[in-house]
């Protein structure tokens, strides 16, 4: 689980291209390992590496400012295809930590909530002016998560979110560490239960 933040100031980068699949954002032979290690070399791999393994110049994320990019600002239904929660991991061992659009994939939606990557729907004119912005390189963008804006020069563009999610987000929780919160209510109705049902001690 990443750092919480409720202001974020910091460069993006536009891929405005729509359907941006799973494989292409995480491809399948970064899926072999037992463990999460090396998936940011293979985040967007086939679009930011030439055949040769050198980084290609035309791709956004290797051209000169990007170096410290931790937001995206993606096309309609980005992170479509296959469940690969490996696609979430990729993003934030890259660095990413937000993702601007005007619509995503059910199960990567689920799975960026479950590992705290943040996710924000804009409506469709909203998303145009972002992007403009974006083409005119001026600037980095602010989201802040208090006020639930995203903040782009001139721009002030809200958004709406989930109340559990911006929480998460905010205080670094993936869902375990969500539960956790809960505990000293999870122990006390453990207890309680028993001693309601005694025939269950020790099952």
């Amino acid at each position: 689980m990443s750092k919480g933040f409720t202001r974020l100031t910091a460069t993006a980068a536009l891929m405005p291209a729509a359907n941006v699949d799973t494989d292409v954002i995480m491809p399948k032979q970064f899926l072999k390992g037992i463990d999460r290690a090396g998936l940011a070399r293979g985040l967007f791999h086939d679009l930011r590496f030439d055949p040769q393994g050198e980084p290609d110049p035309s791709f956004v994320l290797n051209q000169p400012g990007m170096e410290s990019c931790q937001i995206l600002i993606t096309g309609h239904n980005f992170g479509c295809g296959s469940s690969r929660e490996h696609a979430v991991w990729g993003m934030l061992q890259y660095g990413i930590r937000a993702i601007v659009g005007t619509s995503f994939a059910g199960i990567f939606a689920d799975n960026a909530a479950n590992n705290g990557l943040l996710l924000i729907t804009l409506e469709q004119d909203q998303y145009d002016r972002l992007s403009l912005h974006q083409e005119q390189k001026l600037g980095k963008l602010t989201i802040d998560l208090e006020a639930q804006t995203i903040l782009a020069g001139d721009l002030v563009l809200p958004f709406a979110i989930d109340a559990r999610r911006r929480r998460a987000i905010m205080l670094g929780l993936d869902r375990i560490a969500e539960t956790l919160t809960e505990a000293d209510a999870i122990l006390s109705f453990e207890a309680a239960y028993h001693a309601a049902s005694p025939w269950l001690v020790g099952a």
